[in-house]
C-alpha cells in the first residue's frame, strides 16, 4: 500500500478490490444485504485484512479520496476508522461515516470493531445514546449495537432501559437491535432484565422479539425460557 493516497493510487486500489471480486459470494451476499451501494463480493476478514495494511499509511489522505461507491469500500471505510486511536481523529471521522450506513452489517461490523469507546466510556456511551434516539434508522441502530457491544456494564443499565423504553418506532433494524439489547442484558443482568420485561414500552414485535432472541440464548435455562414463553404479547 502507498503511504499516501492520491486519485491515480485510489483507482489502483479499487482495481485491486475489482480483482478480489467472488460471484457466488456476491450472489449470495445480496439476499441477506438491502444496501444501494454496488457490491463486489468480498468476504469480510479479507476486508479486515485489507483495512489493516491501508491503516499503516496516512489514512487522511486515504478517506479524502475515497468515492464510496462500492459495499465493500464503505466496510473497509468502517474497518479503518474503528481502530483510529487518536480521539480527535476518530471524532472527526466517526460521525461522518455512521452517515453513510444503510445496511445492517456495515452498522455491526463497524461497532462490534471500535475500539477507542473503551478509553473513554463515559463519553462515547452519552454520544451512543443520543444517536441511539435519532428518528433515523441506521443512525439508531449503530447507538443501540455499539452500546450493546462495548457498554453493558452495572453502571448503565438503568438508563439503557430508560433508553429502550424512550425509543418509539416501528423502524425494523431499530427494533431488531434492541431485541438483541434486551437478550444481552438479559444474560449479563436476568433479574433486572426480567423486571424490565415484565413492565415496559417496547412495542409488541420487540418485546416478543426479545423473548425470542432469549429463548434461544444456551446461555439461558430451560426453566427461565419457559417462564419468559408466558411473558410474550398476543
Amino acid at each position: 500500500m502507498p503511504k499516501e493516497w492520491n486519485d491515480k493510487t485510489y483507482q489502483e486500489y479499487i482495481n485491486y478490490l475489482e480483482s478480489l471480486s467472488e460471484q457466488t459470494y456476491k450472489d449470495f451476499q445480496s439476499k441477506l444485504t438491502f444496501t444501494k451501494y454496488e457490491m463486489l463480493g468480498i468476504r469480510i476478514p479479507l476486508l479486515r485484512k485489507i483495512a489493516k495494511q491501508i491503516s499503516k499509511s496516512d489514512i487522511t489522505s486515504f478517506l479524502i479520496c475515497s468515492k464510496n461507491k462500492y459495499y465493500e469500500e464503505i466496510m473497509i471505510n468502517g474497518f479503518i476508522i474503528s481502530n483510529i486511536d487518536n480521539e480527535a481523529i476518530f471524532d472527526k471521522y466517526f460521525m461522518k461515516h455512521i452517515k453513510l450506513i444503510d445496511d445492517w452489517s456495515l452498522c455491526d461490523s463497524f461497532c462490534n470493531s471500535l475500539k477507542i469507546v473503551k478509553k473513554n466510556k463515559d463519553k462515547y456511551f452519552k454520544i451512543c445514546v443520543e444517536l441511539a434516539k435519532s428518528e433515523e434508522e441506521f443512525i439508531s441502530r449503530v447507538g443501540l449495537i455499539t452500546i450493546l457491544s462495548h457498554f453493558i456494564e452495572p453502571d448503565n443499565i438503568e438508563e439503557i432501559f430508560n433508553l429502550l423504553n424512550e425509543i418509539s418506532t416501528n423502524k425494523y433494524y431499530i427494533n431488531m437491535a434492541e431485541a438483541w439489547l434486551v437478550c444481552e442484558l438479559y444474560v449479563k443482568f436476568p433479574n433486572l432484565t426480567q423486571k424490565f420485561i415484565l413492565k415496559n414500552n417496547l412495542n409488541n414485535f420487540t418485546h416478543n422479539k426479545a423473548i425470542s432472541k432469549i429463548r434461544e440464548s444456551y446461555r439461558v435455562s430451560k426453566e427461565e425460557k419457559e417462564f419468559l414463553t408466558t411473558l410474550k404479547r398476543k
